[in-house]
């Protein structure tokens, strides 16, 4: 069984005993979301590690965008709780790149692939995407190769 899947289940039990409801229900889902991703498809299988952190990045990032939307539309009491739901899950995720650390890997790669323009972000993008997958964001992956390819 995937280590990281038994310490959700562990910390969930913790969070039991300790009334913390924000992150007994934000344990719950994201144990619910793994669940139902190991019963898609033909066969029911054990997710990996690499696996359990995707569905928890999918689930942070939909927090993320339900707090901006109830921002938008004058609902800050569900907004934080958004918010206090995806910081749970960034517990459990990798450590975010900072803006130097992305811009670095973006700039290296530009020069690798010898890129010189907009038309070639697709390019870029998808020799960035294996070197950041799960420690960046898309959108800020590609912000900053927009940025960096006009720029150049």
């Amino acid at each position: 069984m995937a280590d990281l899947k038994e310490r959700l289940r562990s910390d969930l039990t913790t969070a039991m005993k300790a009334r913390d409801q924000v992150r007994v229900a934000t344990l719950r889902m994201a144990l619910s979301a793994i669940n139902t991703e190991e019963v898609a498809g033909e066969t029911h299988r054990e997710l990996s590690d690499d696996e359990v952190l995707k569905v928890l990045g999918r689930e942070s990032k939909k927090r993320r965008e339900s707090a901006e939307a109830f921002d938008g539309a004058g609902r800050t009491e569900l907004a934080d709780r958004e918010r206090a739901e995806q910081a749970v899950l960034t517990d459990y995720l990798p450590t975010q790149l900072s803006d130097e650390e992305l811009t670095s890997i973006v700039s290296a790669v530009i020069s690798e692939t010898g890129a010189a323009g907009p038309q070639q972000m697709g390019a870029v993008m998808k020799a960035v995407q294996p070197q950041v997958a799960g420690r960046a964001d898309g959108r800020r992956v590609s912000t900053e190769v927009k940025r960096q390819l006009s720029g150049s």
